[in-house]
C-alpha cells in the first residue's frame, strides 16, 4: 500500500498510480467497475460523515489528518528501533551476564588459587557430580585477600598476585577464580531432585556436614555463599602416582623373572595380608555377637568399634574402642515427657497449688469456672 502524501503536499505520479491500481483491485474483488466502486465509496463516506455530524469535506479532511498522523508515528517508531539496534550492537545491555569463555586460565587467577589453597579457609568436603570436592565460604576468602599476608605476598618481586586497591577491591580479585573456572558457586541440592520416584522412606546414613551440591548459573559474590574448588593444584603428584602405578603393573607382569628370594618374600606377605582380612571378618562377627548378647542383658546394647563401617577415615574407624547403641527415638520421647511434666509457674515465680489443665475441644465445651481442689503427688 502506498504511503499517504505529507500534509499540504500534492501526491506524486507514482503515488497516484499506486492508488489507482489498489482501487481497481478492490473493485474487481467486489465485482464492480472502478467508477461504480468510487460511487459506492462516496456513499459510504457520506453516511459516515452524517453519523459523525460533519459535512463531507470536513470528514475527508479529518481522515487525511488521521492518516498523516499514523504515517508519522510509524516513521518515528522505525527510527527508534533502528537507533536501539545500533546501540545494542555497540555496547552490551545493562545487566547482561559476562560470558565465561573456557580456555587457558588467567595467570593472576592461577597465582591467586595457589595462594588461597595454602590458607586456612576451613574447607568442607562436599559431593559434586559424584566426586568429592573442597567447599569454602566467600567471606573467608575475602578475609584472606584483605589480610596483611596477602599484601606482603602481592608486593614481592615477580609476584602475579593482583594488589588490593580502591579501584581493584577484594571482590574484583575474587572474580578471577570463577572467570577462569578455578572455583564456582554451588548450593545444597537434593540428590533425588528431578527424579520421578518418591524419596526413600529411610535416608541413608551420611557423614555430618557432607553436602550434595550443584553449580549455580549466577556466580554472585556474597559473604555467606559457598564456592567449590575445581583447581586441583600442581599436577606433578598425579604424574608421579601414574608413573608408580605403571611401574607396579610392569613389576607384577614380570613376576616370573624375579629372584627366588623376592618371590618367597611376596608369598609370605600375601599370606599375612590374607590373615589380616580373615581377622577383620572374625572381628566383625564377634562385634555382632557381642551386641546381640548385650542388647538383652545390658540394653541398649554395646558395640565394639562402633565406627567400623561408618563413612570416616581409616584411623577414625577404630575410634572409640567401644560405645553404646544410640536410641534417638527414646531420647526424643523422654524430652517430650520432661517438657510436659514440668510444673507451670505464675508471673511471680511461684508454682500454683492446683495444676492448670487445658480441656480438649475448647470451642465446643464450656469452661467450668467453679473453683475446685485436686490432690497432687509431690515430686
Amino acid at each position: 500500500m502506498a504511503a499517504p502524501p505529507a500534509q499540504g503536499q500534492q501526491p506524486t505520479p507514482q503515488q497516484i498510480a499506486a492508488m489507482q491500481q489498489q482501487m481497481a483491485a478492490e473493485a474487481q474483488k467486489r465485482g464492480m467497475t472502478p467508477q461504480q466502486f468510487q460511487q459506492w465509496q462516496r456513499q459510504q463516506l457520506e453516511a459516515d460523515a452524517k453519523k459523525a455530524g460533519l459535512s463531507f469535506d470536513q470528514y475527508i479532511n479529518q481522515l487525511k489528518q488521521r492518516a498523516f498522523q499514523d504515517h508519522q508515528r510509524q516513521q518515528q517508531l522505525a527510527q527508534q528501533q533502528a537507533a536501539a539496534g545500533q546501540q545494542d550492537q555497540g555496547q552490551p545491555q545493562q545487566g547482561q551476564q559476562v560470558p565465561i569463555n573456557p580456555g587457558a586460565p588467567d595467570p593472576r587467577a592461577l597465582a591467586l588459587a595457589k595462594w588461597l589453597k595454602g590458607q586456612d579457609l576451613k574447607p568442607r568436603t562436599c559431593i559434586l557430580n559424584g566426586q568429592r570436592k573442597d567447599m569454602f565460604r566467600v567471606k573467608r576468602a575475602l578475609r584472606a585477600i584483605e589480610s596483611p599476608a596477602y599484601t606482603a605476598a602481592s608486593t614481592k618481586k615477580n609476584s602475579l598476585l593482583p594488589a588490593v586497591n580502591p579501584s581493584f577491591p577484594a571482590t574484583e580479585i575474587f572474580k578471577l577464580l570463577p572467570l577462569s573456572l578455578l572455583a564456582l558457586r554451588v548450593s545444597k541440592s537434593d540428590p533425588h531432585e528431578g527424579h520421578n520416584h518418591a524419596p526413600p522412606p529411610k535416608p541413608a546414613k551420611r557423614t555430618k556436614g557432607l553436602w550434595t551440591v550443584r553449580i549455580e548459573q549466577q556466580q554472585d559474590i556474597l559473604p555467606d555463599l559457598h564456592y567449590v574448588w575445581l583447581y586441583d593444584g600442581p599436577q606433578w603428584k598425579t604424574k608421579l602416582y601414574a608413573g608408580g602405578a605403571l611401574a607396579a603393573i610392569m613389576a607384577v607382569v614380570m613376576f616370573p623373572l624375579w629372584p627366588i628370594k623376592l618371590r618367597i618374600g611376596v608369598w609370605y606377605l600375601s599370606m599375612g595380608m590374607l590373615g589380616l582380612i580373615g581377622l577383620f571378618f572374625l572381628m566383625a562377627i564377634f562385634r555382632l555377637l557381642l551386641f546381640l548378647a548385650t542388647v538383652f542383658t545390658v540394653p541398649p546394647g554395646l558395640w565394639l568399634y562402633p565406627n567400623l563401617f561408618e563413612d570416616v577415615g581409616f584411623f577414625d574407624s577404630f575410634r572409640p574402642v567401644w560405645g553404646w547403641q544410640e536410641e534417638k527415638k527414646k531420647k526424643s520421647k523422654s524430652a517430650k515427657k520432661s517438657s510436659t511434666s514440668a510444673a507451670p509457674t505464675t508471673s511471680d515465680g511461684q508454682t500454683p497449688s492446683a495444676p492448670i489443665t487445658a480441656a480438649e475441644n475448647s470451642e465446643t465445651k464450656k469452661r467450668n469456672l467453679t473453683a475446685r481442689v485436686e490432690e497432687v503427688e509431690e515430686d
